[in-house]
């Protein structure tokens, strides 16, 4: 379908600019909320004689976002969620999340000015944009942590995801590291570190050998007496 915007949309157009669309996206999004009218004789002859009226709106409506975009941009939310100890969230922040946390900080949004590809899954500082009009997009963002410890650190930069990988990798190599067995020893030798009272345990053999010998000394003491 051809048709005639009346605002810019975003990989179509400008005010005025005459595209051709799918019939659904027309139907069923441009045409109900007027960004749009159908090409046709009647409708360019309208939009001629209103052109100057609409480019004047649209310029009052770019002015009022950008100077709301001044406060809105680079606004921080922080959320708190549980997770795992991969930091995969049990849940996620949506787009509703988005606009309760920056209505708390005195931003109101409309749930149709958020754009995210995809819910927040993961804990970590997430960027999201903003469409305060088509002309004016800005991004705020998202502080996703499990405690408010956690959010300041994030806040600072810190990599949370990437400290807790490395304080787990640390904690298995000092565990293998206390491990470890002496490359010298024969197989079955027990390192001498954990003998009791460092006395070195004997080969079974040996063991029952000197056994004997101490009962038959104890026997020949007995025979004297």
């Amino acid at each position: 379908m051809d048709i005639i915007l009346l605002e810019r949309i975003e990989k179509l157009g400008t005010i005025g600019d005459v595209v051709t669309v799918k019939d659904g996206y027309a139907r069923n999004f441009l045409l109900p909320q007027n960004k749009a009218l159908r090409a046709n004789e009647a409708n360019k002859k309208v939009f001629e004689a209103n052109r100057e009226r609409l480019e004047k709106e649209n310029a009052e409506k770019r002015s009022e976002a950008e100077k709301q975009g001044e406060k809105v941009d680079g606004t921080e939310i922080v959320l708190i969620r549980a997770s795992s100890n991969a930091g995969q969230l049990y849940g996620s922040v949506n787009v509703r999340d988005i606009v309760a946390g920056l209505a708390d900080k005195g931003h109101e949004i409309d749930k149709k000015q958020v754009i995210m590809g995809s819910p927040i899954k993961t804990i970590g500082m997430h960027e999201v944009t903003i469409a305060l009009h088509p002309e004016v997009h800005v991004t705020a963002k998202a502080n996703v942590a499990r405690s408010e410890d956690e959010a300041e650190l994030q806040s600072q930069g810190v990599d949370v995801l990437a400290q807790m990988f490395e304080e787990e990798q640390r904690e298995i190599e000092e565990a293998a590291e206390a491990n470890r067995v002496d490359p010298t020893l024969e197989p079955g030798e027990i390192p001498s570190e954990l003998f009791e009272d460092g006395v070195e345990p004997q080969p079974e053999g040996e063991a029952v050998e000197a056994a004997a010998e101490d009962a038959s000394d104890d026997a020949e003491k007995s025979d004297e007496a």
